[in-house]
C-alpha cells in the first residue's frame, strides 16, 4: 500500500466517523434483562412463552445468534457493559452484596461518562448490582459514591438484586419515601433485631425458599441479608415492573421537554425475569409456565412500554436501541416458584449446554436485538459480539474520543452491530466459574476443579479435569469433547488465554 492510499483509506475512515459524530446522535437505549436465556423468548425459538415486543424489534433490526455478556453471572457482566473492561481483571467484580462499596470509582471511563462529554443526558433506571457509596454506607443519609459521580445525570435503582436486601429504591443521592423517623439498616453478618425470618417463621411466607434466602422477611418472601426499620421505602414486589418502567419514560419526557435537542441515553436495567418471580396479578395467568414465564411475559409488556413511548413521541426512528440479557438463563435460583414443576418442553437456554453460572455457552451466550430504524438492517447475525464492546462501538458512532486507558477490552463492531458486516470478534473471553476462550467457532476450556453440576440449580457448570475443545459450527451444544484429537488447537488457545488473562 503506498502512502498516499494510506492516507486517503484513513482520511475516509476519518470522515465516516465524523459523519457519525457530527451529524447522527440517536438517543441510545440499553434495555438489560436479568437471567434471560438464549432459548426464553419466542424470536429464538421459545414456543411455550410469547414475547411480540421483544419479537418486533427482532423483525426490524438486527438479531444477533452469537451475542455473549461477558460473564455468566450479573455483577461482572454489567461492570463490563459500562466500563469496556472484562470483569476478571477486577477482584472486587463479583456477584456482590446488597451494602457493597461501588465497583466503578469516580474517574472511570463509561458509557455514560463518555455519552456526557458527546453532550447525552442519562439515567441508569432499575437494577444497578454494582455497589454503592464507600464501604461504610449509612443508608439514612446521602449516598454516595453511584452513578451519578461515573457520569449519569440522574438514577432510580434497586440497589443490588430482588432476593437481597435493602428492598428499597434509591433515587439519585437517597433511598427513595424513606421516614427519617424510622431509619434503615443493612447487614450481612446477623439479624438487626427480633423480626421473624424466613428461616424462624415460614408459616409466614408466601413463596418459600429452595436453598439460602431465607433471612429478612419482605411481602411475604424471605431475602439475603438482613434488614430493619424504613418500612415507608419498602417496595411492592409486584409493582416493581410497572415502576421502573414508568420511571423509564418519565425520564424520557423529561429528557427530551426539558432539553430539547440533545439527545439521551437510558440504561434501562429490568427486574425481570430474576428471582423472586413475583409478577403483578395482570400477568399470573399469562403463561401455563407458572411464575417463570409469566414474568417473561411482564418483561415483554416493559419492552412494549418503553418503545410504544418512544414510538408515540415520534422518537424511535432515531432512537439506538440494544435490547440484551445479563447472562444466560437458570430455573430454580433459590425459590419453589414452580419453575422446574412447569418447565415442560421449554428449554430456556434453547440448544445450549450449561446456564447462568456455567462455563459453557449457556452462560454467556444470550438473546441480544439491535434497533435503530433506516440505520440497523433487519437480519440475523451469526457475528461474534459482547456487551463488553458496546462502549468502543458507541464511542465510535458518536464521534468520542477515548483515553488510551480507557475501555481496555472493548473492541469497536459498530458495523457488526448495525448489521452492516458479518465480521465479529477473533477472540472472547467468557467468565464463569474459570475463565473460557472463543477463538471464532472453537470453544477452549482450561481443565478445571469443582462439581460438574450445581446442587442448587442443576446446572452443568462445565468442569473438568481435563481440557475441553468444541467446534460449535457443527456442534453447539457442546456435546464432542475434540480435545484428544486436536491437542495443537488446544495448545495454541490455551497460550492465548494465558496472554489475554495476563495483559493489564
Amino acid at each position: 500500500m503506498t502512502r498516499r492510499s494510506f492516507l486517503g483509506g484513513a482520511a475516509a475512515a476519518l470522515a465516516a466517523r465524523r459523519v457519525w459524530g457530527a451529524e447522527t446522535r440517536p438517543n441510545i437505549v440499553i434495555l438489560l434483562a436479568d437471567d434471560v436465556g438464549y432459548g426464553d423468548t419466542s424470536c429464538y425459538g421459545a414456543q411455550r412463552v410469547h414475547t411480540p415486543s421483544i419479537d418486533r424489534l427482532a423483525r426490524g433490526g438486527v438479531r444477533f445468534t452469537d451475542a455473549h455478556s461477558s460473564a455468566a453471572t450479573c455483577t461482572p457482566s454489567r461492570y463490563s457493559i459500562l466500563t469496556g473492561e472484562y470483569a476478571f481483571r477486577v477482584p472486587d467484580a463479583k456477584i456482590l452484596p446488597g451494602d457493597a462499596p461501588a465497583l466503578i470509582q469516580p474517574g472511570r471511563v463509561t458509557v455514560a461518562s463518555m455519552l456526557r462529554e458527546r453532550g447525552y443526558r442519562s439515567a441508569a433506571i432499575g437494577k444497578w448490582h454494582l455497589g454503592l457509596g464507600n464501604g461504610h454506607l449509612d443508608w439514612n443519609q446521602e449516598i454516595r459514591p453511584g452513578p451519578l459521580e461515573i457520569g449519569f445525570d440522574e438514577c432510580f435503582l434497586i440497589p443490588a438484586t430482588g432476593d437481597r436486601v435493602p428492598c428499597v429504591y434509591v433515587e439519585n443521592h437517597r433511598v427513595a419515601n424513606l421516614d427519617p423517623r424510622d431509619p434503615l439498616r443493612v447487614d450481612y453478618h446477623g439479624p438487626l433485631d427480633d423480626s421473624p425470618t424466613g428461616k424462624t417463621h415460614p408459616e409466614l411466607l408466601k413463596m418459600k425458599p429452595s436453598h439460602g434466602h431465607d433471612m429478612t422477611i419482605v411481602n411475604g418472601i424471605s431475602r439475603i441479608g438482613y434488614m430493619s426499620g424504613g418500612k415507608s421505602a419498602w417496595w411492592n414486589d409486584e409493582t416493581i415492573a410497572d415502576t421502573l418502567t414508568g420511571r423509564a419514560i418519565s425520564f424520557i419526557d423529561r429528557a427530551t421537554a426539558g432539553h430539547r435537542g440533545q439527545p439521551f441515553f437510558l440504561y434501562f436495567a429490568t427486574h425481570d425475569i430474576h428471582v423472586p418471580r413475583d409478577p403483578n396479578p395482570r400477568f399470573r395467568d399469562s403463561t401455563t409456565m407458572g411464575p417463570r414465564g409469566n414474568v417473561i411475559a411482564e418483561l415483554d409488556w416493559c419492552v412494549g412500554k418503553l418503545v410504544g413511548a418512544l414510538e408515540e413521541r415520534g422518537l424511535l426512528d432515531n432512537t439506538l436501541l440494544i435490547f440484551s440479557s445479563d447472562n444466560g438463563g437458570v430455573v430454580d435460583d433459590g425459590y419453589q416458584d414452580e419453575a422446574v414443576a412447569k418447565l415442560g418442553s421449554h428449554r430456556p437456554n434453547g440448544p445450549l449446554r450449561g446456564g447462568k453460572y456455567s462455563n459453557f455457552e449457556g452462560g454467556t451466550r444470550i438473546p441480544m436485538v439491535v434497533h435503530w430504524p433506516g440505520h440497523a438492517k433487519p437480519s440475523v447475525s451469526d457475528a461474534l459480539v459482547s456487551q463488553v464492546d458496546l462502549l468502543r462501538s458507541l464511542a465510535e458512532l458518536t464521534g468520542a474520543a477515548l483515553a488510551r486507558r480507557a475501555a481496555p477490552d472493548s473492541q469497536n463492531l459498530l458495523p457488526a452491530l448495525l448489521g452492516e458486516s458479518r465480521k465479529g470478534r477473533e477472540l472472547l473471553v467468557e467468565q464463569a466459574g474459570d475463565l473460557a476462550l472463543r477463538e471464532r467457532t472453537w470453544k477452549y476450556i482450561p481443565p478445571g476443579t469443582g462439581p460438574k453440576i450445581d446442587r442448587n440449580t442443576a446446572i452443568e457448570m462445565g468442569t473438568d479435569p481435563g481440557p475441553q475443545l468444541y467446534d460449535l459450527a457443527s456442534d453447539i451444544s457442546e456435546t464432542k469433547n475434540l480435545a484428544a484429537q486436536q491437542p495443537a488447537r488446544v495448545s495454541a488457545m490455551a497460550e492465548k488465554l494465558r496472554t489475554i488473562r495476563a495483559a493489564g
